[in-house]
């Protein structure tokens, strides 16, 4: 069992920056691929970012490579998503999710891979 909190989500401009973090409480956070998805208001769920394991290898989508960064710190049991020159297309809930440690091989963009989801943080980028 893991349990996920997000915080760090906000109202922010166009250009700023945001991190959010998602501090995880369960045994398994540390074999765990972590993942970050958003919803905007009237779309699906769509894949962020994700991290492995150990924090060795990291994927994205094409729209915030370059801006965003995922990271993770085992001994804190928390990852962050780094979120820089948002854009207003941008604003949506974040959700943090984990998943087994396999699923960063196999088809870590897709939210049914994902047992466990925090509640979300709210991320409004105003333009």
């Amino acid at each position: 069992q893991v349990q996920l909190v997000e915080s760090g989500g906000g109202l922010v401009q166009a250009g700023d920056s945001l991190r959010l973090s998602c501090a995880a409480s369960g045994r398994t956070f540390s074999s765990s691929t972590m993942a970050w998805f958003r919803q905007a208001p009237g779309k699906e769920r769509e894949f962020v970012a994700v991290i492995k394991w150990n924090g060795g290898n990291t994927d994205y989508t094409d729209s915030v490579k370059g801006r965003f960064t995922i990271s993770r710190d085992n001994t804190k049991n928390t990852v962050w998503l780094q979120m820089n020159s948002l854009k207003p297309e941008e604003t949506a809930v974040y959700y943090c999710a984990a998943g087994p440690s396999s699923l960063f091989y196999k088809d870590p963009r897709m939210s049914n891979g994902y047992a466990y989801w925090g509640q979300g943080t709210q991320v409004t980028v105003s333009s």
